[in-house]
Parts: structure tokens; sequence; C-alpha cells
């Protein structure tokens, strides 16, 4: 693992591009891949890349000229040409530090001997998404955590509302199986926020002996993006793993805000609870917190607006928690 932070970078000003980026390939040496990556995202690339046997995961952020020379590098690996990228801009370096490192899986499962590279399910255009999922045999299923369902899902979606990913084999195992019971098997349709969830669910559940599976292609984020809201079957807004906390159709700002002391989304609604304390806690965290947290998270929010107002990213603040 590697890690760095400097001043510099903490106050490194835009234009700002930000990548997020996954591919199931494999990697026969993670130790080189990770040598290659990091050296590639200094001095001026910042965030996390995360390398495995089974493939590439991450975002990292930093001028254009930097962030293509890293996505071609990447892409000429073996296997990697097709390398799925989702753009975004920032103002402000959204990032404190580069890391690299290597890790069992690159989405954590607990099932690191799948092939999502070679057995996932078929993929599924936005575009086609819609005319999949309203046949009536085909059963949709949600393969995110259940506070991301909370903000918005896909209507008529079966919720697993698993605490993490690696909760979902256990779910379809003793739960979902049972959804597929029956002389005429339905054909399963799973989706996620970015793509990746849902393509190794698919190799997951071939691998328990499902064959008529697919995933719908680049994510909720994709769908949001380019399928007009008149036409959309998503209701609600999609939770993200970043500073935006959730978005809408053509991928704009949501409503929802993050919860410091938990790092969960809060609804409107959720912020004029009289247990809810910017910066603080929720409703759902408030019964864990002491006076003791509480007055430490107010002064870190308060290190945080000082910060913000002189241009600073604050190494104390709270992000969201990682997509698994």
């Amino acid at each position: 693992m590697t890690q760095s932070a400097d001043p510099a970078a903490m106050r490194f000003t835009g234009p700002v591009k930000v990548a997020a980026l996954y591919r199931f390939a494999t990697i026969a040496d993670c130790g080189a891949v990770r040598d290659q990556l990091d050296a590639l995202c200094r001095p001026d690339v910042r965030g996390t890349l995360l390398v495995a046997n089974e493939g590439l995961n991450g975002t990292i952020a930093g001028p254009g000229p930097s962030i293509d020379r890293v996505l071609a590098s990447i892409r000429a690996l073996p296997g990697f040409a097709d390398l799925d990228v989702k753009f975004a801009e920032a103002d402000t370096m959204p990032f404190h530090r580069l890391k690299v490192r290597i890790k069992p899986e690159i989405v954590t499962m607990g099932q690191p001997d799948l092939d999502p590279a070679v057995n996932a399910g078929t993929y599924v255009a936005p575009g086609d998404w819609n005319a999949l999922i309203q046949q009536p045999d085909v059963v949709v299923i949600d393969t995110r955590n259940d506070y991301e369902a909370a903000v918005g899902a896909f209507e008529g979606a079966v919720q697993p509302n698993t605490r993490g990913f690696r909760d979902f084999p256990d779910w379809f195992r003793t739960e979902g199986r049972a959804l597929l019971d029956g002389p005429n098997p339905p054909k399963v349709a799973m989706y996620c926020t970015g793509g990746i969830r849902c393509e190794k669910a698919t190799a997951f559940l071939k691998a328990e002996g499902v064959q008529d599976v697919f995933h719908l292609e680049g994510g909720i984020l994709r769908y949001l993006e380019t399928t007009p809201e008149a036409d959309s079957l998503w209701r609600g807004e999609c939770f993200v793993f970043d500073e935006r906390v959730a978005v809408g159709h053509g991928l704009t700002p949501g409503s929802h805000s993050l919860c410091r002391g938990c790092r969960m989304p809060v609804s409107p609604e959720g912020r004029t609870s009289p247990r809810y304390i910017e910066g603080v806690c929720c409703d759902r965290c408030a019964d864990d917190r002491t006076e003791a947290d509480r007055a430490r998270y107010l002064e870190r929010a308060r290190q945080v607006e000082i910060a913000a107002r002189r241009g600073l990213a604050h190494i104390g603040a709270v992000q969201t928690p990682s997509e698994d």
C-alpha cells in the first residue's frame, strides 16, 4: 500500500478531472501493476486504486492530461482495452492522498474464486433496460445495500436489504433462490450504482447454477445520465460514494446530505428531526453518540468549515462509505 499527502495537493484548484473506473480482467502480477500505477499517478493524481487478480477498481482525480495519461496506460494492460470509466468534474481536488492497494477482490463479496471476467452475465445497455425489466418473466434484483435502496430504486425491484455486498451470497442462498423456484425459472436482471457489483453478482449466480442472468451496463449512473426522465422507471435519487451524496436524472445534485456521525445519507425530512445535528448525528446514530462524541464532532465540523473558507481540504473531513 502506498499513500501520500502534501499541502500542495490539499490546495489543488481546478479544473479537476475525476475518473471512476473498473474492469474485471485477470492480473497475474498484482505487485508489478500496483507499482506501475503508483508511478503513473505521481505527482499530481490523487484517489484510490484497488488491484486484485480479478481486475482494477477505483476513483482518481487530477489535471485532465494526467488522468488521460493514467487511463491510457491502464488500457494498454492485457485485457483492459475496454476499461469502464465514468467522468466528472470538480472545482477542487476531492482527495487528500494517493492510495494504491493490493486486495483479494476489487469489490468485496467474500467470493475470491469467482471469475467475472469470464463468467459474468449478459450486459444490457441502458436504452434496452426498460424493455427487459418490464417483461413478466424477469425478476429484478437490487445488489446494493439497504441504505442505498432507501434513497432510490427501480420500480418493482427485489430488495435484499443487505448491510454490505459480502452479505449478498448468504441472502441469495437463504432467500433469493426461492424467487427462481418453479418449472419455468424467470430471468434475473440485476443492477447497482456503477455496474461493478451487479456484474460480479451475475458471476456468482451463474456459479450457483443460474444461467439466464443480465446486468445493467454502466449501472444506475449511466441509466440516469442517458434516459429521459419521462421514460425512466427509476424512483427517487441514487446514492453515490462521494460528497454529492445523491444524484437525480441527468446526474443533477440530489436532495440528500451526509450525516458526519455515521456517514449515512439523510433526506430533507430526516434533517427536520430534532435529533439531527449538522456535522454530528442523525436519527440513525443519535443514540450512539456520547456528549464527548458530540463535542468532538462539532469541533471537527468547525475546523472543516474554517478549512473550506481558506480553500483547503481538511484532513478530518469524513467521506462516504465505499461501494461494497
